[in-house]
């Protein structure tokens, strides 16, 4: 009986995932799994060897090796024969803390970037999240890093504070923000299986909406606050992470014990 491959560590899922060719494209697309791009991301842009992109995964350096072959064939393959390129699923986990620190320049842990749990809301108030980044409403809903969260009762703010994710991404996110007590969300862009999610948890949505969150949330709290019924997401055309595409191959790659 072969033996489980291990989960890929990978610091953060990419912020964007989804690249097609300008002109005429093939019509054809190549999946690269999020293992994959991380081996990319480490060995070409941050420099490292193969052997120490393997402990930033905890994996083999022969499995490091694997993967970061599959990903060069599958980017060829994406530039040469113009296939649209999108990263989606991989068996892997994000850096969540439990181990050492993977040591990566955009690491959630290296950052120092601060996860408080949430001061519990009064019996009366409204709890209103916000995608946060800088002071504004960060634009994808499931890539966000932390939200900003609004307490107020009568129209008022009474109390912010900033919740971070803690390595959930895209469904998960809509579990996060209900166990926060969240009553109403205001983001960007959103995909469909999320807005599902936050229905579901009895969450309202206003997506579609830019510019400062303080700004955002008075404007919600007056009633003036424009927004979008049905906000789209460009990350979320085709389903979510972790997830294979229908009827999508990987191009040459399935079958390698790496792909």
């Amino acid at each position: 009986m072969p033996r489980p491959s291990r989960y890929r560590r990978i610091c953060s899922e990419p912020a964007y995932d989804r690249f097609a060719p300008e002109g005429i494209a093939c019509g054809g697309r190549t999946i690269l799994t999020v293992d994959e791009y991380e081996t990319i991301r480490l060995i070409d842009l941050e420099q490292l060897t193969q052997e120490e992109c393997a402990r930033r995964m905890e994996i083999s350096r022969t499995t490091a090796a694997g993967i970061y072959s599959c990903a060069r064939r599958k980017l060829a393959d994406s530039i040469v024969n113009g296939r649209a390129l999108v990263i989606a699923g991989g068996h892997y986990r994000l850096c969540d803390g439990s181990a050492a620190p993977c040591g990566c320049s955009p690491c959630r842990r290296t950052r120092g970037a601060v996860y408080q749990a949430a001061i519990q809301k009064g019996a009366n108030e409204m709890r209103i999240a916000v995608t946060y980044e800088n002071g504004t409403i960060f634009q994808h809903f499931g890539h966000t890093e932390q939200f900003k969260l609004y307490d107020a009762e009568n129209g008022q703010i009474t109390r912010e504070q900033l919740a971070g994710v803690n390595g959930s991404g895209h469904g998960a996110l809509a579990s996060l923000l209900s166990g926060l007590g969240v009553d109403a969300l205001i983001c960007g862009g959103i995909g469909g299986g999320a807005q599902q999610a936050l229905a579901a948890a009895g969450i309202q949505l206003y997506g579609g909406v830019t510019g400062s969150a303080d700004e955002a949330v008075r404007a919600l709290l007056s009633g003036t606050l424009s927004y979008q019924t049905a906000p789209q997401c460009s990350h979320h055309g085709h389903g979510g992470h972790g997830h294979a595409h229908c009827g999508e191959s990987h191009h040459g790659c399935s079958g390698s014990g790496h792909c």
